[in-house]
């Protein structure tokens, strides 16, 4: 539960219409194995304890009897396990019968939530048996325990020790109609919607259900544990695929293969929805649930006894908090994965999508620029490396956009002290294959004749010798651009913001930064595309060229090539690997993860590659480089945003220059491998 990990199961047990015993006994093992993995919340399908298909039978006594029997040893056999439980049966009161979904813990029936919704179209004829449920009910006296059950849809679970994770629960249909009870819930401040379901089987309608659980989640930033009916309904007229889903925020985290009962079990990040609400000031809240415009809500506070110990009440733990006692959070084995390249889609075809739009954002930033300011030229300094690459690439398609010559294009090349053979001629192709204009520069004595200008040693490779080159080749861009009527693209990236990595008012500056919001492994991916792109056409001059760019080392040249020739000033030899740097990035500012919580998901996700020390070192780095260089991303010029993280001060990133590091370094302190 450290860093808000809650570990939920979405389970389809096996059932036999009508056998109350067999299925009750089902729903234990399966609780059972649910509490070997340490599942704090598990959720079963729709009237699991009857089964779904039992039509008439549901209004036999015999029937009913049998499920509150069952619920009486599901309740009992809970009594040892640290799990809010959620199972559906029929449950007849006031002369009328509802489906409903029995919420336990620990040995209490907690609250019985009924449908509200009831399908009475197509295969469906619910409301044949059942009632709607009411918004509040009296509450419920079972003949098994002694304390009364809530009843009602309004009705929230409350944890004490994690105030973050409030759950609400909802039945298969109400989630089809327009008005769900789970919006209701969300903004009564649930931040995870248990669904017990019973839908049937229909060619596609997988699909269809992925997407309005996965668009449920994303459109009320919560987590969605979907559970339903599967093998062992009658299938006298249907057949049920027990398609459970665990989503969070639009992703989906776990699904279960149709057609085979079982469970599947994934971590709802708590934490990051609330950051998600929190950043999104058109989510809004209602604080007062009690007196809420959207209804009367009960809440129902509840407890991990393993966060304490064994037998603390609610009323006691909440005392221990008030008293500043803090609950030991575990640190539970994570089973969901995360992405080594959260920029990058990690599906070859939607990649593909991906990369293609992307490059119509930056094209389409560019020629909207272009055609404001009545301009026909562009100056790009190109090193044949990654980022003038890309930019120049971008460059061209802006051109075709408007449908203007390439010739309007000028590439520049301005080799100096660090540039090798191979850079320097990949920058040389790059602009015929594309048929741009060319110049070359050789910026080497006017760097010379500055440093004698400002009494500099030519052999003291320090940064005024690195740093004189980079604003010698921007003023060069600047002067040519002023020259043609043109304007300078600016080719660094946002990896390269983050960290400051770039020479202020050098290649820091531009006129227009089509590259501003796209990260590091997100240039070489685009990159690719446009070579992948280039081969598929027959253009083998320029695929072999970008491929061959691709290859290359990521480097400024600023400093002279090894004695063999080659580049000898790796960039992430110096500032660390960029697809940490990009994964730390992408944690800090689209999510606010903190740094243990970001080191921790970073030493599960890159294990393979990287000790934990290592890590440790660069995600150090990177705070203290991305707190120190902020002054340098307040002045950045104008680009295109192209994705959720963007580091535009007139936007997404509104930080202070000069705002302290400490807590955050404190906090990396704790956690310091030894």
């Amino acid at each position: 539960m450290r860093h808000g990990f809650i570990k939920v199961a979405a389970i389809t047990n096996d059932i036999k219409v009508a056998d109350t015993e067999f299925n009750s006994n089902s729903i234990i093992d399966y609780l059972n194995k649910a509490d070997e993995q340490d599942v704090k919340i598990a959720v079963f399908p729709e009237l699991c304890l009857t089964g779904y298909t039992c039509g008439e039978l549901f209004l036999q006594d015999e029937l009913l009897d049998g499920a509150i029997t069952g619920l009486s040893k599901i309740a009992k056999a809970s009594v040892d396990k640290d799990m809010l439980i959620f199972v559906g049966l029929p449950y007849a009161v006031g002369g009328k019968l509802y489906n409903v979904a029995a919420a336990i813990k620990s040995g209490t029936v907690l609250a019985f939530i009924p449908k509200k919704n009831l399908p009475n179209y197509g295969e469906f004829y619910e409301a044949r048996h059942f009632t709607p449920g009411p918004d509040r009910g009296d509450d419920i006296h079972l003949p098994f325990q002694d304390e009364p059950v809530s009843f009602g849809t309004d009705i929230l679970f409350k944890n004490v020790e994690m105030p973050e994770l409030s759950l609400a629960c909802e039945l298969c249909e109400d989630m089809w109609v327009p008005d769900s009870p789970s919006i209701r819930h969300a903004l009564n401040g649930a931040t995870l919607i248990v669904n017990l379901s019973g839908s049937t089987e229909t060619t596609g309608k997988d699909d269809y259900r992925r997407e309005l659980i996965s668009l449920t989640s994303a459109k009320l930033l919560c987590g969605y544990i979907y559970a339903t009916a599967g093998d062992g309904e009658s299938s006298t007229d249907l057949v049920f695929g027990g398609q459970n889903i665990i989503a969070e925020d639009g992703s989906v985290l776990a699904e279960k293969k149709r057609f085979e009962n079982g469970m599947i079990v994934s971590e709802i990040d708590v934490k990051k929805l609330i950051f998600e609400r929190r950043k999104m000031s058109t989510f809004n809240i209602d604080n007062n649930a009690e007196k809420s415009c959207h209804g009367d809500t009960e809440e129902i506070l509840f407890t991990f006894n393993s966060l304490y110990g064994e037998g603390v009440t609610e009323e006691e733990a909440i005392e221990k908090i008030n008293n500043g006692e803090k609950p030991h959070m575990p640190m539970i084995p994570l089973t969901r994965t995360f992405s080594k390249t959260p920029f990058v889609p990690s599906d070859k075809a939607a990649r593909g999508k991906r990369c293609e739009e992307i490059i119509m954002i930056q094209a389409k930033g560019l020629s909207k620029r272009l055609s404001h300011i009545g301009c026909k030229a562009v100056v790009v300094g190109v090193s044949g490396g990654l980022d003038s690459t890309l930019a120049l690439l971008v460059s061209a398609k802006a051109f075709d956009i408007l449908g203007l010559d390439h010739e309007g294009i000028i590439a520049v090349t301005m080799p100096a002290f660090g540039t090798t053979d191979r850079t320097y001629n990949n920058a040389l192709s790059l602009a015929k294959s594309l048929h741009t204009s060319l110049r070359e520069i050789n910026i080497k004595a006017a760097v010379l004749q500055h440093f004698k200008d400002i009494d500099h040693d030519e052999e003291d490779h320090n940064v005024v010798y690195e740093n004189s080159q980079a604003r010698e080749r921007t003023q060069v861009l600047m002067d040519i651009a002023n020259e043609e009527g043109g304007i300078v693209i600016g080719t660094g990236d946002m990896s390269e913001l983050a960290l400051g990595w770039a020479t202020y008012n050098g290649d820091h500056m531009s006129m227009y930064a089509v590259n501003c919001s796209i990260p590091k492994t997100l240039v070489r991916f685009l990159v690719m595309y446009f070579a992948d792109e280039a081969k598929a056409k027959g253009d083998e001059e320029l695929s072999d060229v970008l491929y061959d760019v691709l290859d290359t080392p990521v480097s400024p040249e600023l400093l002279p090539p090894d004695e063999g020739g080659k580049i000898s000033q790796k960039t992430e030899d110096i500032v660390g690997p960029y697809e940490l740097h990009d994964f730390f990035l992408y944690y800090v500012v689209r999510f606010g993860f903190t740094p243990d919580k970001i080191y921790r998901i970073a030493c599960v996700t890159f294990h393979d590659e990287y000790d934990e020390k290592v890590i440790y070192k660069w995600l150090v780095n990177f705070y203290k480089r991305f707190f120190a260089q902020q002054y340098k991303r307040s002045c950045i010029p104008d680009g295109p945003k192209v994705g959720s993280v963007a580091l535009s001060p007139r936007g997404d990133l509104r930080m202070p220059s000069d705002a302290s590091v400490n807590i955050w370094m404190k906090k990396l302190e704790a956690i310091k491998p030894q």
